[in-house]
């Protein structure tokens, strides 16, 4: 999440000099594009456990009196 904050920090310094390109080393871009790829893949993968998590709830409203 380093990379992202820095990248984060780095658009907004360029906005509030009303810069118009934010330039990246390679090698920050590389990380930062690892840490997409890691997210993505966490949210990817964690994605079918949570659905089999989801439970049924069975309400039953009865009324009888009234």
């Amino acid at each position: 999440m380093i990379q992202i904050k820095r990248f984060i920090d780095r658009v907004a310094t360029m906005e509030g000099k009303q810069g118009r390109d934010v330039i990246l080393p390679l090698a920050d871009a590389r990380a930062l594009r690892d840490e997409i790829a890691k997210l993505v893949l966490d949210r990817y993968t964690d994605a079918p456990a949570q659905q089999q998590k989801d439970e049924i709830i069975h309400v039953e409203v009865k009324g009888s009196k009234w």
